[in-house]
């Protein structure tokens, strides 16, 4: 079965952006239901992972067009709902699979252990049996934020603030809150990204034109930003 490809725009963004365009989003766009039960917004961490060459940040740095990349994802820092994910990347389009998982699979593949796996009925975790085995694909980084959410019905757009990135160093331990992180942006910009089907309603290009002019478009990556911040070039 075909991918469903999604288009996604990257930003850096001050904090005085931030401020304007969540005043203006907020006023179009809803609140995503998720960030709306949390106060406005969740915390996110992700575990990263990599082949024993680090092809997923070559790749990301040499601007290879078709691509993937691996991470387990928690929510709030809690171990109720844990993801297995790919994000998939195809010219300048993206994907993304996931699948849920227990903690204990969890922890087995942060130990790299994919046994069993090849048993599995999810293509993606037999993906992640396949790239353990053959490129040893292994955890490499934590990547922590807190996300701001708004969505739109039409072409199913979504607009995050993706703030305060930290980068837990050469950590992999997800589930512990205790874990220290630092900061890998400068004067505590966000990440804006923008994500959405076919075309972009131009009344919401429009709005984030107007909101936010200056903004320019970026291929920022926060795993990227991560790893270069633990000396990875």
């Amino acid at each position: 079965m075909a991918l469903p490809l999604r288009h996604e725009l990257k930003f850096q963004i001050t904090r005085t952006q931030l401020e304007v365009l969540r005043h203006t989003v907020g006023h179009v766009l809803n609140l995503d239901p998720n960030a709306k039960k949390n106060g406005g917004s969740y915390h996110i961490r992700s575990l990263y992972f990599d082949t024993a060459f680090d092809d997923a940040l070559y790749d990301k740095i040499a601007g290879v067009k078709d691509r993937d990349k691996y991470r387990i994802r928690i929510y709030n820092l809690s171990d109720a709902v844990i993801f297995m994910e790919c994000k998939t990347k195809v010219g300048n389009l993206i994907s993304k699979r996931s699948a849920r998982i227990s903690r204990d699979l969890a922890e087995q593949l942060m130990a790299a252990d994919p046994a069993g796996l090849e048993n599995t009925r999810s293509g993606l975790l037999r993906d992640v049996y396949r790239e353990m085995r053959t490129r040893l694909l292994h955890p490499v980084v934590l990547v922590d934020y807190e996300r701001e959410a708004y969505v739109h019905v039409a072409e199913e757009v979504r607009i995050t603030f993706d703030m305060r990135v930290r980068t837990g160093l050469n950590s992999i331990d997800l589930f512990n809150p205790k874990v220290p992180t630092v900061p890998v942006l400068d004067h505590d910009e966000t990440i804006l990204e923008v994500k959405y089907n076919r075309v972009l309603p131009p009344y919401i290009r429009d709005l984030l034109s107007f909101a936010c002019p200056e903004a320019v478009q970026t291929a920022v990556s926060k795993y990227t930003l991560c790893r270069k911040y633990e000396g990875k070039e």
